[in-house]
């Protein structure tokens, strides 16, 4: 409820300068006032830190810490897309940071209401977002929470805002003894398993934000705080369809292997590919009810098609935008994980079609010209190992168009270049030791899996994903989780 000064009420003054107008909002750490400077003249908002009783006084000396910490932070950037703090001041005990009054609504509130951004808004939202990011990662600042209700949004201008958690590379850790800091459901899967935060895990929270912005549901967040880390740790979540450059960008974003996610760079460059759009305007959006986002996101959930990356012309886009994600993957430290030629798979390709219920893994080189024996179990030694696979398109949409073999081997080097990149491939030293490759269905497979009424296993539309031996050795156990 929003507390504000009435007619007959002495108005408070904080620092003998600025008059408190009305209550903004409250929250575990402060409140946040509307105040007017009387001397300047303008409107300004004040956040006072506030803490219940009872808090043990080396505990209050941290939040106190943290909040000038954020005063501190947040003062060295410049960058339109940050909130700006005027002052900072301690009055009869407590600590309050004057700000910037940003007039706006959070992302999670405008989503709640309007419902998810088009591709071309969250586009323009993450450029804001990513210029406040690279702004603060510059001066060596770590936000260490971005998430929906971080990030405001309102006439064309996004506001990150909350630097109250973050966390400068010179500073000591302000916090409990082992405690994480952040959300659970917008926390980078490195933090969970105790890495420090870092621009990277900073990163893939803007990925998981983006997937909320364009979605319209947190694709990590489950009943419980157990659920929801296990989700971060071992889900993938789905695309509804493709979303165009922004969805690759998620994509990236939310690769598992902080060494192998797109960089502040490679996002930028995709975005640049991208038609710049206004940002989220509240007050110009069609008027209407609020979407099936509010209504019933569980259920999107159960209905959502997975899109594992994108459709097949988003990952051409990675590749014109120069992001090397198919002969290459995008891995940090030494030389780069080879990728063996894309073979098509089915009449008319490089290889026969394969028994897609067989065995995991194989024996003998998967070559032209040679039968795929996936018949071995990947407790024994192999020579290959399948270690994704997906449809193409919507498995609830089989009567897709053959796309042609450009789009579907751009497409299919995408899809395993990050899972192999990703913590889905366990192996040590995956980069030098292991060798990868896609398989991607023939026009002939592709169609008459189009065709096929009843029985599935005829033709295929699925990509494969399989790696061996750089060393041409056998595989002695599974390289996968």
């Amino acid at each position: 409820m929003v507390e504000q000064v009435g007619p007959q009420q002495q108005a408070r003054v904080i620092g003998g300068r600025y008059q408190v107008v009305q209550e903004l909002g409250r929250g575990g750490m402060g409140i946040v006032w509307r105040a007017w400077d009387q001397v300047i003249g303008r409107e300004v908002a004040i956040k006072e830190l506030h803490l219940p009783d009872g808090v043990p006084l080396a505990e209050r000396e941290v939040f106190e810490a943290r909040v000038l910490r954020e005063a501190r932070t947040a003062g060295r950037l410049n960058d339109p897309a940050v909130v700006t703090v005027h002052d900072v001041l301690a009055e009869s005990g407590t600590t309050y940071i004057v700000m910037e009054l940003v007039q706006a609504v959070t992302l999670s509130d405008y989503i709640a209401q309007w419902g998810p951004l088009r591709p071309e808004q969250a586009a323009d939202l993450a450029r804001k977002v990513l210029s406040a990011l690279e702004a603060a990662h510059a001066a060596g600042i770590v936000h260490r929470d971005v998430k929906p209700s971080n990030i405001m949004v309102a006439d064309g201008r996004v506001k990150l805002t909350d630097f109250g958690i973050a966390q400068t590379l010179d500073d000591p850790r302000l916090t409990t003894s082992g405690a994480i800091v952040g959300s659970p459901s917008f926390m980078a899967p490195e933090r969970i398993k105790g890495a420090d935060a870092s621009p990277a895990s900073d990163l893939w929270s803007l990925g998981a934000t983006l997937f909320f912005a364009v979605e319209g549901w947190v694709p990590f967040e489950r009943q419980t705080t157990a659920a929801t880390l296990h989700a971060v740790l071992n889900e993938m979540p789905q695309l509804s369809r493709p979303h165009g450059v922004i969805g690759s960008v998620i994509t990236g974003l939310l690769i598992g292997d902080p060494r192998a996610r797109f960089t502040g760079p490679q996002v930028r460059a995709l975005l640049d590919s991208a038609p710049a759009s206004g940002a989220p305007e509240p007050t110009t959006h069609p008027v209407g009810p609020p979407t099936r986002v509010a209504q019933g996101a569980s259920q999107q959930k159960r209905s959502k098609r997975p899109w594992f990356i994108v459709a097949a012309v988003a990952a051409v886009v990675l590749f014109v935008a120069g992001v090397l994600i198919g002969r290459f993957a995008l891995v940090g430290g030494g030389a780069p994980a080879a990728m063996d030629s894309t073979l098509v798979f089915g009449k008319g390709g490089d290889v026969d079609e394969f028994d897609p219920d067989g065995q995991d893994c194989g024996i003998g080189k998967i070559t032209p010209g040679k039968p795929v024996n996936n018949t071995t179990s990947c407790s024994d030694p192999h020579d290959f190992e399948f270690y994704a696979s997906g449809a193409a398109f919507s498995s609830s949409s089989y009567d897709m168009a053959y796309p042609g073999e450009a789009a579907l081997t751009a497409y299919g080097e995408g899809y395993c270049s990050m899972y192999f990149a990703s913590d889905k491939v366990v192996t040590p030293g995956k980069q030098t030791t292991l060798r990868y490759l896609a398989l991607i269905p023939s026009a002939q497979s592709w169609n008459a899996h189009r065709q096929a009424e009843g029985d599935r296993k005829v033709g295929s539309q699925q990509i494969y994903c399989a790696l061996h031996s750089a060393s041409g050795d056998k595989l002695q156990a599974s390289a996968t989780k």
